[in-house]
Formats: C-alpha cells, sequence, structure tokens
C-alpha cells in the first residue's frame, strides 16, 4: 500500500491552485445498453456564524411545501489563509430557501466533501490532507465518532453504498480508492481494500492516476471510480462481506478530457459524465449485467468560453426529467432536458451562480432548492426548481460561508 507521504503532491497542488484562482446546443446521445472498533471521538466545539440575509419571497418554485428549518451542512479546507475552522453548521428554509448559520463542527481538517449515512444519523467528512482520512460524526450531538486513513493523499470524495455498511473513498493525489467498513453505531472501521490506479498511463498533462470520485451503480452490483489523471472510470465489484474489490471493468474517454464527476439517471441504464480538462460532458450507456460503461461523445457544457471553464458535477431530478452541471469559470449552473428515458442530454441554458467558482451543486431532499458552494467568493446561493421546466430562480442573497467547496442539505 502506498502511503501519503510517498504520494506525489504536484496534484494535489494543481487541484487546490485552480480552486484558488481567484441556449441551443447539439444533442447526443449514445446507443441503448447491453443488456472493527471505531478510534475515540475527537475534540469539538461549536462557535457562531452570521445570520443568512433575507430571501425574497419564492416566486416559480414548488408550492405546498411546508416551511421550516432543515440541516444544512458546509465542507471547506481548513489549511487554507481565509477558510474554515471545519464543518459549517447551517439550516435552510424548505419554503423560501433562506440558509441560517449555527456555528462550525471543529476536530475535522480539510472537510472538503461531505456526505450522510443512509439512516440520517452519521454524517461522513474527508480530510483532504497528504495523510488522507475520513471522518465519522454523529449527528444527534454532533460526536466526533474518530477517523481512519485512507491510506492515501488528498482524499476529496466519498460515498456510503446503499447497504449502509462501507464508506467509499477517492484518494485524488494518490490515484486510488478505498473501502473502510461501517459498524452499527455509524462508526469506520479500518481500510479493507485500496485500489491503486496503474493502469492505463496518465492521460496529456497528467503526472498520474487522481481519482476523483468513488459512487455505487444503482443496482448496487458494482462501484465506479472516476479517475481525472487516467481518463479513466473503473468498474470493480465490491464484496459485500469481506469489503474487498474486484476490477471488472475500465472505460476510457477520450485523451486529456479529464473525467470528474460521475451521475446516474434514475433509470438506471445512464449516467453523465463531466470532464473537466476538456470542458465538456458526455453521456454513458451503463449495463447493470457486467458494470460496463460506454461513454459517448463529448458535448458542450454550456460555458461561453469567455474565461477557462472546469465542469465540477452533474446532478440529476428525481423524476429524471433535467439535469444541471456546475461550471467553474464561466461561474454558472447549465440545464439541460433528458430526453429518451435517460440516453440523451438537451442543452437548455445556463443561470448565473452569483458567486465565483462553484465547486459542488446538490438538490435538496424534496426536490425543491438546488445549492451551489462557491469556492473562491466563499458563499453558498440557492435556487429555486421550478417543477415543470426545470427553471432556476435565485432565492436571495447567496450566504456567506469561508471557502465553500461542498454544501450538503438533508
Amino acid at each position: 500500500m502506498t502511503s501519503g507521504a510517498e504520494a506525489s503532491r504536484e496534484g494535489w497542488s494543481r487541484r487546490r491552485f485552480i480552486g484558488a484562482l481567484g441556449g441551443t446546443a447539439a444533442v447526443v446521445a449514445v446507443p441503448a445498453p447491453a443488456a472493527t472498533p471505531a478510534d475515540p471521538g475527537s475534540s469539538r466545539t461549536t462557535t457562531p456564524e452570521p445570520s443568512a440575509a433575507k430571501a425574497p419571497a419564492p416566486g416559480t418554485h414548488r408550492t405546498g411545501k411546508a416551511a421550516g428549518p432543515r440541516p444544512l451542512y458546509i465542507g471547506t479546507y481548513t489549511s487554507v489563509d481565509g477558510g474554515g475552522k471545519g464543518i459549517g453548521l447551517a439550516t435552510y428554509d424548505v419554503s423560501t430557501g433562506q440558509i441560517t448559520g449555527a456555528g462550525t463542527l471543529t476536530g475535522v481538517a480539510d472537510p472538503s466533501y461531505l456526505t450522510v449515512h443512509p439512516d440520517g444519523r452519521t454524517l461522513y467528512a474527508v480530510d483532504e490532507q497528504t495523510a488522507g482520512a475520513v471522518t465519522a460524526v454523529r449527528l444527534a450531538d454532533r460526536k466526533v465518532l474518530g477517523a481512519r486513513s485512507t491510506d492515501g493523499a488528498g482524499p476529496c470524495h466519498l460515498s456510503v453504498h446503499p447497504t449502509g455498511h462501507w464508506l467509499l473513498s477517492a484518494n485524488y493525489t494518490s490515484g486510488s480508492v478505498a473501502v473502510h467498513p461501517i459498524d452499527s453505531s455509524g462508526a469506520l472501521g479500518e481500510l479493507t481494500a485500496l485500489a491503486k490506479h496503474s493502469s492505463p498511463q496518465p492521460g496529456p498533462g497528467q503526472d498520474g492516476p487522481h481519482a476523483h470520485q468513488f459512487v455505487t451503480s444503482p443496482d448496487g452490483g458494482h462501484v465506479l471510480a472516476v479517475d481525472l489523471g487516467t481518463d479513466t472510470v473503473y468498474t470493480y465489484r465490491l464484496d459485500t462481506t469481506k469489503g474487498t474489490l474486484a476490477e471488472v471493468s475500465q472505460a476510457h474517454t477520450r485523451a486529456g478530457a479529464g473525467p470528474r464527476s460521475l451521475t446516474f439517471h434514475p433509470g438506471g441504464r445512464y449516467a453523465y459524465l463531466a470532464n473537466e480538462v476538456d470542458d465538456t460532458i458526455a453521456v454513458c450507456a451503463y449495463d447493470p449485467a457486467t458494470g460496463a460503461l460506454s461513454i459517448g461523445a463529448p458535448q458542450s457544457s454550456g460555458s461561453t468560453g469567455s474565461a477557462t471553464n472546469y465542469p465540477a458535477q452533474i446532478v440529476v431530478t428525481s423524476n429524471g426529467a433535467y439535469a444541471y452541471l456546475a461550471n467553474r469559470g464561466d461561474n454558472t449552473v447549465a440545464r439541460y432536458a433528458v430526453e429518451t428515458d435517460g440516453a440523451r442530454l438537451r442543452l437548455l441554458g445556463t443561470v448565473p451562480v452569483s458567486g465565483d467558482f462553484p465547486r459542488q451543486i446538490a438538490l435538496s431532499p424534496d426536490g425543491s432548492l438546488l445549492f451551489t458552494a462557491n469556492q473562491r467568493s466563499s458563499t453558498v446561493s440557492v435556487f429555486h426548481v421550478n417543477d415543470s421546466t426545470g427553471q432556476l430562480t435565485l432565492a436571495g442573497v447567496p450566504f456567506a460561508s469561508p471557502v465553500a467547496v461542498c454544501a450538503l442539505p438533508l
């Protein structure tokens, strides 16, 4: 296993550097697819945050939603100038989209990406440092349950397997993916698998593999790792008894695409891939039987070309009708109509995020709101989502949060 100290630091530096620097389009379709104890809890404190600016009355968002505060967790970098002190704590109003600060959970270093357990009781964060780790937080009392090493450097993404028994994480700098067991309390055990992306060779301009995401397919049969450095999406079969990984397939983008984020359509037969380096997205066909992914032709991110643009993340509405792409540099969210049961994306237009460098986006659980974490402007913007058209309407003044790189609404 490769230690964090042995991993290349150049890729991680590039990742930090990119973030710190301060219509109608062609329709593209793809062919139909072939058929252990936890560590002791760490100390934590809560500090106050400024209250949110008032948002105007909602306009074109969903009606019939009961107003009330819901939890919002905000990821940041703690080791950069102007960064946060830990995981930002806030609430949001379901009806208006207004965010109100509620303090900071300290004791977690560089929590740049967050996710929650399927049962809603435990929050997980990456510790995006040279000696990478993942941390579990019990939400009932916000107790840090402990951290476990990812045996790699710069972990930047994590997700929970649908069984709730395994945490999947991606080490960006090391170009590897890790698996940790989750016990009944939500705490993490020592890692059970580490897969290093040694083949194929790095793409143009890359110094090595750079795993950027590790997720489970909708059918639960496979886990997929997106690697920006090798222009590859790796499919593994996860042994849900032992927590081990076996590679079963590779899908390659065109050279230099730099794939970053993969999101599945609710139908489970198609997925959408955001390519960071060449500023494109692609529709992919997925075969649940084999885990094979077929990557379609690249298409527009919706960026205007007035600034260098790095597509960040795609989200899809729960009914599968619309998809949204965060554009860093263009500072917009692109809106796509999803057609032909998921096999086709049609660009409808873009909307400014009212911030700088939207690193990550997320839909609220009911789908009525979309959040953008704007890294360079240190803000979180909220949009009302129109049920019928998918249009986004800004819900008031963005919420100030230091170096916001992830917004997780629950």
